[in-house]
């Protein structure tokens, strides 16, 4: 007789739903009385559902007494791979009731301060122009993106090199220091009187602060020094906070400058090493979705370019060292 000895296709047995559901609920409360309120349930139903379990499994998931119940260790670890399941689903699920037969889902990533501070606002009226695409726009840090994501647009940073990608120049970068109006108060802020003010980093770039000043002739001891924080957003808001002076781009800082909420500590725009991209892989490039979301940035670039230019000149930056890309 033929032997099947392919274990992927052996039989397996797997809990159901309902008592995954039962057990998440459980751990959750440590009551099977507030689990069997939440889900509608007997207290018994949830007790034997959770028992059913532990039985298939071959495992305790709870200590039990007469006045409570507390996890195990094998039940804490197993809640928090059910608790990710759970939300597996009800995302599969969600999006699965959300699509229509016409619907496109058009997935995209970006850094969370560029997404927040210039990707939304570019993407304002875009769902009510394009009813038929949606958004699923996530955030990430750090280098996130290649052809193996199940991603269809990514906005990027760096020299556009990406492979296999086609990559659209938005705008160069160029990085101001701000720091709150107060902070600029009894200290002196010439660039050699270097413990008179704190540097707030970033920790993808360390040599950032570096750069700043060599570009500028200025030989400074310290840049490197300072506390560190993973995205602008942070460096902002300490700044905001009076923390120090943190090194943005212009364009990420422009609503607190044109607010007056920040000030700039040093009058000069150091121009980055990259610049900011929209990517997409070369297999997208005839795709509908792709070619939608292609249009409305490069419109929005156009209407949004004057008042960049009307900020540099605010801000005493001469227009010709601000590049709009």
């Amino acid at each position: 007789m033929k032997t099947d000895t392919n274990p992927s296709l052996a039989f397996r047995r797997y809990p159901s739903t309902t008592a995954l559901q039962c057990f998440e609920t459980a751990a959750r409360h440590l009551s099977f009385t507030n689990a069997a309120l939440e889900l509608h349930m007997t207290q018994s139903a949830i007790s034997k559902q959770v028992a059913q379990l532990e039985e298939m499994l071959n495992i305790s998931l709870f200590y039990r007494t007469s006045q409570r119940i507390s996890l195990t260790p094998a039940g804490k670890a197993y809640y928090i791979d059910v608790l990710s399941i759970l939300k597996h689903i009800e995302t599969a699920t969600t999006n699965l009731m959300s699509h229509s037969s016409n619907l496109e889902v058009l997935k995209m990533v970006s850094h969370p301060t560029f997404c927040a501070r210039w990707l939304i606002p570019a993407l304002h009226g875009f769902s009510q122009e394009n009813p038929l695409i949606r958004l699923d726009i996530k955030e990430q840090v750090g280098p996130f993106f290649s052809e193996e994501h199940d991603i269809d647009i990514a906005f990027l940073y760096g020299e556009g090199t990406w492979s296999g990608m086609k990559n659209v120049k938005l705008f160069d970068e160029y990085c101001v220091a701000v720091c709150r109006p107060d902070y600029l108060q009894g200290k002196d802020l010439q660039p050699q009187q270097s413990d008179s003010y704190v540097l707030l980093q970033l920790s993808s770039r360390p040599s950032a602060w570096y750069e700043y000043f060599k570009q500028q002739q200025i030989n400074l001891d310290g840049t490197f020094v300072g506390p560190r924080f993973d995205t602008f957003h942070a460096c902002i808001s300490a700044a905001l906070t009076g923390y120090g002076v943190a090194l943005v781009p212009l364009r990420l800082v422009a609503p607190e400058l044109q607010s007056g909420q920040l000030v700039m500590a040093w009058r000069y725009a150091a121009k980055g090493r990259g610049a900011y991209y929209m990517s997409y892989p070369l297999s997208l490039g005839n795709s509908h979705k792709t070619k939608v979301m292609q249009e409305w940035i490069a419109r929005y670039l156009e209407t949004s370019s004057q008042s960049q230019v009307e900020l540099a000149s605010l801000l005493g930056i001469t227009c010709t060292s601000v590049s709009h890309g």
